[in-house]
């Protein structure tokens, strides 16, 4: 070859995809890629190479069945957020740590046993999502990343965090969730985590909690529930005290300790707090005071199968062993949600649920509905996508499909009117049905479906200000108890809303923003004596549910004995 003379490389193939070609020709900074037709593409040529070569692109979310993440993908120098999850990842490009403007980064649902060392290069992390994985360990280069917010490593096989992970230089790490693990040793180096504000260890292998952790000043939420602890004390009050009830036993050093004991200043004061408390409780007769302690008691009541006629009977069909396959459901009667915003607080309560015991409906999703618009026995189901059809919350009748596609499009168009990574709404939960050619349903005795979850339940069992008698539901992907863990929640949560509206005598209104549709017509002021006699007391009635195969043998009944067994000093339950 004469010098000074090259061979001319070939020009760079144009983008297979048209997804890709489109984002190229708009200078698209966000992308979205995930759905059955995508998974064939994968599988038939793998990822068109033209994705890596799209300079602006700041969001990637890619949900394809892929097997393998190119390295080629790290080259996306302006990518902010790489979202990955429920693929079939097994392991990670060590160039993972090229991507030094990465803020988000969401491996959860995928197989990996490792995380590269390069994580420690995105010095710009803010939240890592490893859960649902097979890790056994994470590198110590986690520990470089000073802007981690927010961890989650849930559902992995930990047998411990790292101890890079607990230093004070992570001055923003507010969140660790690594529930379902086989965590056995929580380091006293927690305290130094200065903004840490939620805990979550729940279900692993800690037989102590150190009491250091009470040092931590941020914390505000903590879950510890689902471990053998030795101090027998300290695990009924994980599974049933609020945090601060907790944080103070750690502080005092815990039954038998000795450690941290509180010194007789501390002693003072905290006798003094509680002669103050007890000085307030007081009353001038004895007969308030004996309401009063009434009212401080959250009373559950359960009815069995033959003490309610009226329960309604679930079917399970084998269609819903692949695709969601537990449930479990019961009735709450005693439910005030007329007064002020009585029902806007227990949706918001609904909602927070979702957000932390349910893991963002992962672990498991509640649907409630009006128990008078239940047309029983119900089916539990899983049909095809294109064919179940469900008049959803707010919307018309649909297909379930064409409902997924139609959130897909509203999600997309709100990251962009938005210009932020983060969906609200049902969006948020779209990926949880990702490679699903059949949904999961509940459907009435007229063959309507009621519930589609984990996205949405049916308009025609909404639950309105009018409603007394709540058909509860909850369905899971995971296991059983996680159904049954969830609904213990909820209706703990119930009985401490319905006391708060009891004691609080908010103006009654039957006003939800929409007309009321009744069927009876009461006289004056007749509903308002109804309820003012319903509401004598704030006590909940729970009936139980059952649960039965198609062959009609018995799967599960709610509450059974070993349910709602919450040890809590604000709650009886009576049976």
């Amino acid at each position: 070859m004469a010098a000074g003379v090259g061979v001319v490389p070939e020009p760079l193939a144009g983008p297979r995809w048209p997804e890709v070609r489109l984002a190229a020709e708009e200078r698209r900074r966000e992308l979205v890629l995930r759905g059955p037709e995508l998974e064939a593409r994968v599988r038939e040529g793998g990822l068109d190479p033209a994705l890596c070569r799209l300079p602006l692109l700041q969001h990637l979310e890619l949900g394809a069945g892929l097997s393998l993440l190119p390295p080629e993908l790290c080259g996306l120098a302006q990518l902010r957020s790489l979202v990955l999850r429920h693929n079939r990842l097994a392991a990670l490009p060590a160039e993972l740590g090229r991507l030094q403007q990465l803020r988000t980064l969401d491996l959860s649902g995928n197989r990996l046993s490792a995380l590269p060392p390069g994580l420690g290069l995105l010095l710009q992390l803010q939240a890592l999502n490893v859960s649902g994985n097979l890790l056994e360990s994470l590198p110590a280069a986690l520990g470089r990343c000073l802007r981690l917010s927010q961890l989650n490593v849930s559902g992995n096989r930990l047998p411990a965090l790292p101890p890079e992970l607990f230093q004070p230089q992570l001055t923003l790490l507010t969140l660790i969730t690594a529930s379902n693990n086989l965590i056995n040793l929580l380091p006293p180096a927690v305290s130094q985590l200065p903004a840490l504000r939620t805990l979550d260890l729940s279900d692993n292998k800690l037989s102590e909690i150190p009491c250091e952790l009470a040092d931590c000043p941020k914390l505000k939420e903590i879950n510890f529930k689902g471990n053998n602890l030795k101090d027998k004390r300290l695990e009924k009050m994980v599974n049933g005290c609020q945090t601060k009830s907790i944080l103070d036993y750690l502080k005092s050093g815990g039954r038998g300790k000795g450690k941290g004991k509180m010194d007789s200043a501390e002693k003072a004061v905290s006798r003094e707090k509680a002669r103050k408390k007890k000085k307030a409780l007081k009353k001038d007769d004895d007969e308030e005071s004996d309401e009063t302690e009434e009212l401080n008691k959250l009373v559950v009541r359960v009815l069995h199968v033959s003490e309610s006629p009226s329960s309604v009977l679930v079917t399970v069909t084998p269609n819903v062993k692949d695709v969601r396959p537990y449930i479990v459901c019961c009735i709450v009667e005693g439910m005030n949600l007329r007064p002020g915003n009585a029902l806007k607080r227990f949706l918001v309560a609904q909602t927070k649920l979702h957000d932390d015991d349910c893991q963002k409906r992962t672990l498991a999703t509640i649907a409630t509905h009006d128990s008078h618009l239940v047309k029983g026995p119900l089916v539990y189901d899983a049909r095809p996508s294109q064919t179940l059809k469900i008049t959803p919350l707010g919307r018309k009748e649909i297909k379930a499909a064409d409902l997924v596609r139609q959130l897909q499009v509203e999600a997309d168009e709100q990251r962009k009117q938005k210009k932020r990574q983060n969906i609200s709404g049902l969006h948020k939960y779209l990926q949880l049905l990702n490679g699903k050619e059949n949904f999961p349903c509940l459907v009435d005795t007229e063959d309507d479906v009621i519930s589609f979850p984990p996205i949405t339940n049916s308009d025609k069992t909404k639950i309105r200000k009018s409603t007394s008698q709540l058909f509860l539901e909850v369905t899971s992907s995971t296991n059983l108890q996680a159904c049954k863990t969830v609904m213990d929640c909820l209706i703990v949560r119930m009985a401490e809303l319905n006391k708060f509206t009891f004691e609080n005598q908010e103006q009654e209104s039957v006003s939800d923003d929409e007309p009321e549709v009744t069927n009876d017509k009461p006289e004056d002021g007749e509903a308002v004596d109804l309820t003012l006699n319903k509401m004598a007391s704030p006590e909940l009635i729970v009936k139980q549910v059952r649960i039965v195969d198609v062959e009609g043998n018995l799967k599960v009944v709610y509450p059974a004995k070993t349910d709602l067994n919450v040890d809590a000093c604000n709650v009886t339950v009576i049976r």
